[in-house]
């Protein structure tokens, strides 16, 4: 059966995170309600990635077989599809692509953005972590090109996982104020461990506290001990932000607006 790249951004709150669970509700759960209603076959689809309870995506990527051969060329399939979808769930695009394709292992990086703010919001507390203190944001900076040092990043990586390495290769990783007093860390790398980004960002929130000097980030990563790095940071402040294929595999048709830009390095 031909197969398909689904492009989708989706608002975490309500979610037990992407891949279907046993009595929880799950994004993957929901997009295949949608497509499989629509298209009156049975859909299941393939993520990129596997965010946890309650994070974002702005962007994400996943895959399909279906009988149909026209879906992509159908100018009202998107609209057909967010119409079944809940609101906090949206697509933008279907591309055909090879049989051999798939949305996770042939991506080749992917961006994370974790948000944070250090004065009171009424409005981006789902989507940004409120830290109720100051962070020195020098800190944070100066420790920050440390994590280009490593590769072995188990001290950031939840315990007990089924994964062969917790080897990843970070390419891009900056800290940015986008407005006063409100911030977004943004990382890029080939992989990512399971609670990676929130263990890094947890660690960086212990540095800007003081509660840990820059210096010791080496130390941290080099001795391979979840206990040793910071709490993870809370859920809602992170959001999957871009997933990138060799062109040969998926070529991008346009970047996409959300509330919060998507800060692709």
């Amino acid at each position: 059966m031909p197969r398909y790249f689904i492009r989708i951004s989706y608002k975490g709150t309500q979610y037990h995170g992407w891949q279907v669970q046993p009595n929880a509700v799950t994004v993957q759960e929901k997009l295949n309600h949608a497509l499989s209603t629509l298209f009156r076959e049975q859909i299941e689809t393939l993520g990129a990635g596997r965010t946890d309870s309650f994070v974002h995506a702005s962007y994400f990527i996943a895959h399909f077989n279906s009988s149909k051969v026209d879906i992509a060329d159908n100018p009202y399939i998107i609209h057909k599809i967010n119409c079944i979808l809940p609101t906090d769930i949206t697509a933008y695009s279907i591309k055909p692509v090879s049989d051999a394709t798939n949305a996770r292992f042939d991506a080749i990086s992917r961006t994370y953005n974790y948000f944070i703010h250090t004065s009171k919001s009424s409005f981006i507390n789902e989507f940004s972590y409120h830290f109720k203190g100051v962070l020195n944001v020098d800190d944070i900076k100066n420790a920050i090109p440390t994590l280009f040092n490593h590769t072995d990043f188990t001290s950031f990586s939840k315990l007990h996982t089924d994964v062969k390495t917790n080897n990843c290769k970070i390419e891009a990783a900056e800290w940015i104020e986008y407005a006063p007093n409100q911030y977004v860390f943004v990382i890029k790398a080939d992989r990512f461990l399971r609670n990676m980004v929130r263990a890094i960002m947890g660690t960086l929130i212990d540095i800007g506290k003081g509660k840990v000097v820059p210096e010791q980030l080496d130390k941290i990563i080099s001795c391979k001990n979840r206990s040793l790095a910071g709490t993870s940071a809370p859920p809602q402040g992170l959001f999957l932000a871009n997933i990138e294929y060799p062109e040969s595999v998926y070529k991008e048709d346009g970047a996409i607006e959300e509330y919060f830009p998507r800060f692709v390095l």
